[in-house]
């Protein structure tokens, strides 16, 4: 079991992956990682990636900079668990550059949207959050969910749609 993690932690992890790497590419970063570089938490258990694709070099350096950084990785974004919201690459935040590899926030709506999906305490906190700190807006949020139809979701069969829509829905009409 590694330690939480902190910003200054998650930093040390980028400028790593960032060296390690052997061709440009993208990186997103999701979840507790936002949230440290946002300041609404001070640790997180895990960094989450997604590769846009997979920097040359990366995979194979990941378990030594685990051990190194003592820090765990998950190769997940909120697309793997929900439908990626219309022009999600657009809204992506960008964070740092390391050598050749990007950095960024993977899009803010699609994770809340995530969230709400999962409905854990923490996540419904962080959205809240996302919410405050002006990265989510309520009724853009309704309606980017609402552009997507329920074949989207037909990848994901764990999803019960109208409770999501609830969700979405609850949210955008709460002060």
């Amino acid at each position: 079991m590694r330690e939480p993690l902190d910003a200054e932690e998650l930093n040390r992890f980028m400028i790593e992956l960032g060296r390690v790497a052997k061709s440009p590419r993208t990186v997103f970063l999701t979840g507790g990682a936002s949230a440290l570089l946002f300041d609404w938490r001070e640790t997180t258990i895990d960094v989450d990636l997604k590769f846009d694709p997979e920097p040359s070099g990366v995979f194979s350096a990941i378990p030594s900079l685990k051990d190194k950084l003592r820090v765990n990785v998950e190769l997940a974004a909120p697309d793997d668990f929900v439908p990626a919201l219309p022009e999600r690459k657009k809204r992506c935040i960008k964070i740092c550059t390391h050598n050749d590899v990007d950095f960024y926030h993977f899009d803010f709506y699609t994770q809340a949207l995530s969230k709400l999906e999962r409905r854990h305490a923490k996540d419904l906190l962080d959205v809240e959050q996302m919410v405050a700190h002006g990265l989510v807006e309520k009724p853009l949020l309704a309606t980017l969910f609402a552009s997507l139809s329920k074949d989207d979701f037909a990848r994901y069969p764990s999803i019960e749609y109208r409770q999501l829509a609830e969700e979405v829905s609850e949210l955008s009409q709460s002060l």
